[in-house]
């Protein structure tokens, strides 16, 4: 039954990333990969509100394991890193990679912490 609820959060995930991606960054430019970055943020707050609410099992699965799983993408944040240090834009590849990694922590600590506060 586990993997069902997985599969079935990241059926809504996968496809939420994309559009949320595209639409983010059809609205801010090319600069940065400001779309990754958006769904990295968002499922780190979600998945540590998840946590945080001590939510079962079963909800763990399908919401932090399946959506959040397939909402965020490590290996796209990787890719773009690379592809701008081969572009050259050295400086907006560090900003990228600092701002990704550092938001996306903060994302997780405040969405543990509001949930422990909500819901403790």
């Amino acid at each position: 039954m586990t993997v069902l609820l997985v599969a079935l959060g990241a059926a809504v995930g996968a496809p939420l990333r994309y559009l949320v991606d595209r639409a983010v960054q059809a609205r801010l430019g090319a600069a940065l990969p400001w779309g990754t970055l958006t769904v990295n943020i968002v499922g780190s707050l979600v998945l540590g509100a998840l946590v945080g609410g001590a939510v079962p099992g079963s909800l763990l699965a399908l919401l932090g394991t399946g959506l959040c799983g397939a909402l965020t993408t490590y290996s796209t944040f990787g890719y773009e890193t690379v592809r701008l240090f081969e572009e050259g834009a050295h400086h907006r590849a560090l900003i990228y990679a600092g701002l990704s990694v550092g938001a996306a922590i903060g994302a997780a600590v405040v969405g543990v912490t509001v949930a422990e506060a909500l819901w403790s």
